[in-house]
């Protein structure tokens, strides 16, 4: 019996032990070997190529057969407001966190300024940044994840227009519950290949950058893991608790291991897609729910990344010598990380709209403060990402709370 038990625990929990052995494997070789592990990061590579190949039609077929398969156009309108209110406070509640965190620990540190190759910024208008934000001029481009927001709003476009074509479009809502069910077991074969990838993913990350952990960035990287730390623990268990008192934090943390790993080791909200989407399946998050939640959330819900705007911002006024805490900049600070949640995509340090922004907003010199706001956004990225992508699944528990009703997870749901 006790044999019996052992290989059931063993057999439930043997995917995570090899991705966690991969993890540390591949953390022990950074650290011993340094630099030198570049030799095997083709195999993270890989399989975070794999990863992002799929991502796009899973996103596209998950959000469009969720919405064409309700019944009435006003539940969705319902669920995205309340989804879009939950995704909102968090990040709000994130940003003064860590507001709070640096009011009690400043930093006060001289920061050395490292030389950094910079981006080409274009000089484009407001409207025009919108327009390609939100839109894409062939449809060819919606097909690349650096398009994601524009692929979900027409992912949902679809999802409307197959709903409201009502019997004519039966078969093209059979075409997308397929194409759903198919991208899930793509997604459920290439995970098989985690524990490989996310070790050599690893091993690189703390072989190159694990050095640069100290010096002149030690306190705000400090500060910030510190502070995020006690977020992921006190505040998504805060959330949990709301959204079904002592069970919901039972759920909650009982099947959060493998999507916290996931998006620790992929540094993408949008590669952690699918290992939300299971864990909030295993929570008895409805189907309609996560559906609509997980894959919204990945690019429009960002906690992690509202809390290192606020480090990088004092970061940036700390070096040179400015006041943060006039109440003007805290509320420009709030703007700014509301902003960054929703342009800042899933690609594993890629994008400094936020930091671009933030120093443009406050009239900062640009080739001076953005080299500093990229290492910190460099260095904040696993932790950042956890909270990011981590913030989806307990975001979906309390839109379930909210739209379902008290007693939701006492009801059979699927």
């Amino acid at each position: 019996m006790g044999n019996n038990q052992s290989g059931s625990i063993l057999k439930n929990y043997s995917s995570l032990l090899l991705l966690l052995g991969g993890i540390i494997v591949g953390s022990v070789l950074g650290l011993i070997y340094g630099n030198d592990v570049e030799i095997i990061k083709p195999l993270g590579d890989i399989f975070l190529n794999l990863l992002f190949t799929a991502i796009i039609p899973l996103v596209f077929f998950t959000i469009a057969s969720s919405i064409a398969n309700l019944q009435k156009t006003e539940k969705l309108g319902k669920l995205f407001a309340i989804v879009l209110g939950v995704f909102l406070v968090t990040v709000i509640i994130s940003a003064i966190v860590m507001i709070i965190a640096v009011v009690l620990f400043p930093i006060h540190q001289d920061i050395v300024i490292s030389k950094v190759a910079l981006e080409t910024l274009e000089e484009t208008s407001t409207g025009s940044q919108i327009t390609q934000l939100v839109t894409v001029n062939d449809f060819f481009e919606i097909l690349s994840r650096k398009n994601m927001l524009a692929l979900i709003i027409f992912s949902f476009l679809i999802g409307f227009s197959t709903l409201h074509s009502g019997e004519k479009g039966k078969d093209f809502a059979r075409f997308l519950n397929s194409g759903n069910e198919v991208m899930k077991q793509l997604l459920h074969i290439i995970m098989k290949l985690a524990p490989i990838g996310l070790g050599a993913y690893f091993a690189h990350q703390v072989g190159v950058f694990g050095p640069q952990l100290f010096g002149a960035y030690a306190k705000p990287l400090g500060l910030y893991y510190a502070v995020c730390t006690f977020y992921f623990i006190v505040f998504f268990s805060l959330y949990a608790l709301f959204a079904g008192g002592k069970q919901g934090l039972n759920i909650f943390w009982k099947n959060n291991i493998t999507a916290s790993f996931t998006a620790v080791g992929t540094c993408s909200s949008i590669a952690t897609i699918p290992a939300n989407l299971e864990a909030a399946e295993q929570m008895n998050v409805p189907s309609h729910i996560r559906n609509l939640v997980i894959p919204l959330g990945a690019p429009l819900h960002k906690d992690g990344s509202s809390m290192s705007s606020i480090v990088k911002i004092v970061v940036i006024f700390s070096l040179f010598g400015k006041d943060f805490f006039d109440p003007y900049n805290l509320l420009v600070a709030i703007g700014i990380t509301i902003i960054v949640s929703v342009v800042e995509g899933g690609i594993p340090n890629g994008g400094y709209i936020g930091e671009v922004l933030a120093i443009t907003v406050y009239g900062f010199p640009m080739e001076q403060a953005l080299p500093a706001a990229m290492i910190i956004g460099t260095l904040v990225d696993p932790i950042a990402t956890l909270l990011n992508s981590n913030g989806d699944v307990v975001c979906s528990l309390v839109v379930t709370r909210i739209s379902e009703g008290k007693n939701w997870n006492s009801k059979n749901v699927e």
